[in-house]
């Protein structure tokens, strides 16, 4: 086991792109920083007994605001993991270029030991909190779904804040990963497995980059180990086996792991884990109570989209996969980063493989203060832009179009294909910045320091423009 906790490992990773730049110390210090960090405790009368809970919220930068962050509910939860997660926003928004701040908050709890209405029973109290002490607000600080919450609860906080502030016109954007009814944005919770998704994609479309890894090729075919079949890994592993071509081998769950050298269908096992609340008996793979034994496993690429740490100095030796994408937060410790870097294995980090969802955070912030949906003004005029030019092309052909041809060219955009294109957009020109200061200097030599490099100049300047010196 490594000896680096989490928030020990995310400094010393800051720390290694800080040291392969020239940077004013001061300047690095305050970047590192911590800016805020709240500690509440509440009482919630459950089931007729008074229950006390403790949570956090940190704000780790407010270089640009809102500072944005998701909040996550676990029995684990502390300060050190919040105040880690809350800096790798920091650089998350930077590397995807989101005006955003970081922070983060947790809330220490068990939410399968609590019925629905106990759930939002104790949300709407943790909301208040937040709120009455200035950690919840559309302009200074915008949570988000994490582990252990999701579209429910960001309906509970944001309808929390409106009521203790009904003359902000702009409530609804105090959270975002809201339902689409309640003011959500479409592609919002596919968007972070959707981002992964994308950032592989990039990957394979630079020959020399997939060289590094020991691999060549396309994607398509090319073997995939994934642990976590939450919201992130099964968009992910789903987008990646049907619109990518990739071959999902081996799902890795909390109860063991199932396999299948032919490829898993990622849909079915979802289907399957709904239904019976675990991936054994699936029938179509064969499952093994030793679920991260199969990190160790032969594939092309492993996706770890679950809980930090889990591959640190204890088994990073053993790891075979020629790629690791950093789905979840932090799965890699800082020591076993070093491991991994001398066997050759390529990481792509987490500070930018899993921002697709603050990057989709953002659109939904801005939609909410525009008040109006994306696509709403063009998408008939565009229609109709499209109807003119099948007009021109069979007028000056004299034969009709396809209709295939003609669904194509008349459709116009709507808000899930302009959040689709919007993310991508993100995704691939993070990438390519990512991967021009990985080729620009010998001191940066993987793509975790270019990718802290990226972010920490861009902060640096923040700074700097604001007079901090």
């Amino acid at each position: 086991m490594s000896g680096l906790g989490f928030k020990q490992s995310v400094d010393q990773m800051v720390q290694q792109a800080v040291q392969a730049m020239d940077l004013d110390p001061s300047i690095a210090e305050a970047i590192r920083s911590c800016n805020a960090i709240l500690q509440v405790s509440f009482p919630v009368e459950i089931r007729g007994k008074i229950e006390m809970f403790s949570g956090w919220r940190a704000v780790h930068s407010t270089h640009r605001l809102p500072s944005k962050g998701g909040i996550r509910y676990a029995p684990e939860v502390d300060i050190e993991e919040v105040e880690a997660l809350a800096a790798l926003m920091t650089y998350k928004c930077a590397i995807v270029n989101v005006p955003f701040g970081g922070s983060k908050g947790g809330l220490r709890i068990d939410p399968n030991q609590y019925s629905r209405g106990e759930m939002e029973a104790i949300t709407r109290r943790f909301a208040k909190e937040l709120a009455r002490k200035g950690f919840l607000s559309p302009s200074t600080n915008v949570p988000a779904p994490d582990m252990g919450t999701g579209q429910r609860e960001m309906a509970w906080i944001q309808d929390t804040y409106k009521q203790l502030f009904p003359e902000d016109i702009n409530a609804i954007a105090c959270v975002t990963g809201k339902p689409v009814e309640h003011g959500g944005i479409q592609g919002r919770t596919e968007a972070t497995g959707r981002g992964v998704q994308y950032a592989i994609e990039e990957f394979f479309r630079h020959p020399d980059d997939v060289k590094m890894a020991g691999l060549e090729g396309g994607l398509s075919e090319k073997t995939i180990i994934i642990q976590g079949l939450g919201n992130v890994g099964y968009h992910a592993s789903k987008f990646l086996q049907e619109e990518s071509g990739a071959k999902i081998i081996a799902v890795i769950e909390r109860d063991g792991v199932v396999e299948n050298p032919a490829g898993i269908n990622i849909q079915a096992l979802y289907d399957y884990v709904v239904e019976h609340k675990t991936v054994n008996g699936f029938p179509e793979a064969n499952f093994d109570e030793a679920g991260t034994a199969a990190l160790e496993m032969e594939c092309d690429i492993l996706i770890p989209a679950a809980l930090e740490s889990v591959i640190d100095v204890g088994n990073a030796d053993r790891i075979k996969a020629r790629l690791v994408v950093e789905a979840a937060n932090g799965p890699v410790t800082f020591e076993a980063d070093q491991v991994l870097k001398r066997k050759g294995i390529v990481v792509l980090p987490d500070a930018y493989v899993n921002a697709g969802g603050v990057a989709v955070s953002y659109f939904e912030w801005v939609r909410n203060l525009s008040h109006i949906r994306f696509g709403r003004i063009e998408r008939r005029f565009d229609e109709s832009r499209g109807r003119h030019i099948v007009s021109a092309i069979e007028g000056m052909s004299e034969k009709p179009v396809p209709d295939w041809m003609r669904e194509e060219i008349i459709r116009g955009a709507g808000e899930l294909d302009l959040v689709r294109s919007g993310l991508e957009d993100t995704m691939r020109l993070a990438y390519q910045e990512i991967r021009a200061k990985l080729h620009s200097s010998d001191k940066i030599v993987d793509f975790r320091t270019a990718v802290f490099v990226v972010a920490i100049e861009k902060i640096a300047r923040s700074y700097l423009d604001l007079g901090v010196s």
